[in-house]
Parts: structure tokens; C-alpha cells; sequence
């Protein structure tokens, strides 16, 4: 698939902030789904002192999630480490993963926040805008927000709220085990991305497309 960023990267927050209040009106928090026979899953890492960025992209087939495709990409690290900035670290990198694939993915999961951010544009709402592809935010840590009491099992869910607005979800994927947080990337409603996230979440507390990204960005640094 090609890809095309609509900005240049650039060199410091004020810049980075500027982009991000731009292009967040351009996140769709409806369902615009195709028909899902793909999902993806999207692994950010660095190398060499984190001068190198390591993304790994691995896609599988739904609802049965096995591997079908993969793609691995490295750029060098062009913007420090500062939570709520961290899209413009890593995208670059996933979207040369991304244009690597022989089968572009009807639904992109992404490791870290959507709409769950301080300016409601994570990693999930920047790389979907710009490729255009629906996009989930699943981060394994809470950015912000607040939120009631979960139960225990599996599958349920409280809303996520900061300042009155729903930002997410803490959604209990796996019962008796720590929560993951659930938010919109793009051209996808909340209640839709949860129901995605635990159809793709077996037995364990991280989705499979998580888990196996995860697993190629381990062997490629092995290699």
C-alpha cells in the first residue's frame, strides 16, 4: 500500500502540536468498516541508542487470526522521547512497514493511544488520518483519564473520562488480569473498536496482532 504523510515531521512540540491541532478534526468517531478479512497489528521499538526506529507491522486474518502477512521497517529517530508526542517518533517507521505489504489491512491496531491523548490525536488517530485506514488505539497504560470500578471478567467495560468527555474505554480482556485501554483512532465508533479488540483478544490480555507484531520486532532484533 502507498502511503503519502500530508506534513512534513517536524523538529520541535510547537511544530508537532500545531500538526496534531490541524489534523484532529479529521478523525471520523463513526464506523466506516468494510467488510474486516484483515487486521493488523503495529510494534514500535528502538535500536543503536535509540537512534534507529523498529517498526514491525504483522497481518492477520479475521476472525481466525492467523499470520498472513509481514513487513519490517527502520528510519532513523528524528523526534525525542516526550509522551503525548510519540506518533511523530514512530509513524515514519510504520509507514514504511506498512507500504512493504503484499496485503493492505481492513483494520489497524495500534499499540498506544487514539483519542485517549491530551490534544485527542494519539497513535492510532494520526496513522489512521493519514493513511486512511480504519485504526484502533490499544494501549497497555492509561495516558489520562479517569474512570469507575471494573469487574473482574472478561469483557467488561467502563468509559474512559477526562473532563467530562469519553475518551475511551478500560476494557478487561482477559479475566482476573490487568486492564488495557481502549480508544477511536479513525472511522471507527468506540462500542465497535472494544467488540474488535476482544474478537482479536484469545487467551491472553493483549489482542494477537499485539502479541505477533511484537513477536517479529523481537526475532528482527535478534537477527
Amino acid at each position: 500500500m502507498k502511503t503519502n504523510p500530508p506534513h512534513a515531521w517536524p523538529n520541535n512540540t510547537q511544530e508537532a502540536i500545531s500538526i496534531q491541532e490541524q489534523l484532529r478534526s479529521q478523525v471520523v468517531t463513526t464506523d466506516e468498516l468494510a467488510e474486516i478479512r484483515y487486521v493488523a497489528g503495529v510494534d514500535v521499538g528502538y535500536k543503536h541508542s535509540d537512534s534507529l526506529t523498529r517498526a514491525a507491522v504483522a497481518v492477520l486474518s479475521f476472525p481466525d487470526l492467523q499470520l498472513c502477512d509481514r513487513a519490517i521497517a527502520q528510519t532513523p529517530t528524528t523526534f525525542p522521547y516526550i509522551p503525548g508526542f510519540l506518533s511523530f517518533r514512530e509513524v515514519p517507521a510504520v509507514l514504511q512497514a506498512l507500504e512493504k505489504l503484499k496485503i493492505t489491512p481492513d483494520l489497524v491496531l495500534c499499540d498506544g493511544q487514539g483519542l485517549a491523548h491530551p490534544r485527542r490525536f494519539g497513535l492510532a488517530c494520526h496513522l489512521g488520518v493519514i493513511t486512511d485506514l480504519p485504526a484502533i488505539g490499544v494501549a497497555k497504560s492509561r495516558l489520562i483519564g479517569e474512570h469507575e470500578a471494573l469487574s473482574n471478567r472478561r469483557g467488561h467495560w467502563q468509559p474512559l473520562l477526562d473532563r467530562g468527555e469519553t475518551i475511551g474505554a478500560v476494557v478487561r480482556s482477559r479475566t482476573g488480569v490487568k486492564p488495557i485501554y481502549v480508544s477511536i483512532g479513525h472511522r471507527v465508533a468506540l462500542t465497535t473498536a472494544i467488540d474488535y479488540v476482544l474478537r482479536c483478544t484469545s487467551k491472553y490480555r493483549l489482542p494477537e496482532t499485539t502479541r505477533w507484531s511484537d513477536r517479529l520486532s523481537r526475532e528482527d532484533k535478534m537477527n
